[in-house]
């Protein structure tokens, strides 16, 4: 993920929260962050025509929102870009930057509403999320205001699949270069309520432990063939899959896109869905096929 960060940024509180984990996500990857503003395309008015008046209205519009996120970044960044970039849709834009500069992640915010600090995805990240050609992330509303753990706490969903894959050495190669603690988390559904008679409560005590014990050597399995000098571990969770992932206490939380559908680009499968809904930390969407595609 050695792409710049490209962060997309709309003059509010979730615009903000975008920039406040796009800078420092930026920072401890060693990349370029570009915070993008999108404002719409020229709209036709005619064959050949558009008006004019109102496509420098609309560049003068994301001029201004530019220079706001610029107070914001501060003197402190030297190295960010800002773009003002024309599309017909913020996520068709942000998609087209991230395409055009190799980036190696895509930050947005959460939608303005919805409880707590969560990750609550948005009509422009709901688009990202179904097709963008890099990794996304979506901040959670009042990241701005959040401190990172010291060494940061990266998580990753992990189970033996293609797809979890991506996402594991996604979150190894940023946990690498940020110096920070990486944990492979997998979880495993716990004992049923109801267990039907023909199976047996002991027999669903017994699948459940050989599942966790399976799971578990899966990961450790997975751990070893990462670097040796990373501080990585692997936990085992019971419970629900998207409830389990979303309480972690991490700083950035990694998972892999569904299984099937284009290569190299993000497609929500059922657990990436509900993590949209429920997450607290960070959470970035890595496309399946993408380590492939970057690291050849």
């Amino acid at each position: 993920m050695s792409g710049p960060v490209v962060i997309g940024y709309d003059g509010g509180p979730s615009g903000a929260d975008a920039l406040a984990f796009g800078l420092r996500y930026a920072s401890l990857a060693g990349a370029v962050p570009i915070v993008a503003v999108v404002y719409p395309s020229p709209a036709p008015i005619g064959p050949g025509r558009v008006d004019a008046e109102w496509v420098a209205e609309r560049r003068a519009e994301a001029s201004i929102c530019l220079a706001r996120a610029r107070e914001l970044v501060g003197p402190d960044h030297p190295t960010v870009e800002y773009r003002a970039v024309a599309s017909s849709s913020a996520a068709h834009g942000l998609s087209d930057l991230g395409e055009s500069e190799h980036a190696g992640l895509i930050v947005v915010g959460s939608a303005g509403s919805g409880g707590g600090s969560r990750v609550v995805a948005g009509s422009t990240a709901s688009r990202l999320l179904h097709g963008a050609a890099a990794p996304v992330a979506v901040a959670p509303l009042g990241m701005r205001d959040r401190a990172w753990h010291d060494p940061p706490t990266i998580g990753v969903a992990y189970v033996a699949t293609p797809e979890a894959e991506s996402a594991l050495h996604a979150a190894a190669g940023f946990a690498a270069a940020a110096g920070a603690v990486l944990r492979v988390h997998t979880v495993v559904a716990g004992r049923a309520p109801v267990v039907p008679w023909l199976i047996g409560v002991d027999a669903d005590q017994a699948f459940s432990a050989t599942a966790r014990e399976e799971f578990g050597r899966a990961a450790d399995q997975a751990l070893a063939r990462l670097p040796t000098d990373l501080d990585a571990t692997s936990v085992v969770l019971v419970g629900d899959v998207a409830d389990a992932l979303a309480a972690l206490d991490v700083d950035v939380l990694f998972c892999g896109s569904r299984g099937y559908g284009p290569l190299r680009s993000v497609l929500l499968g059922g657990v990436s869905s509900r993590l949209m809904r429920r997450s607290r930390s960070p959470l970035v969407v890595v496309p399946r096929g993408w380590v492939t595609a970057t690291t050849g």
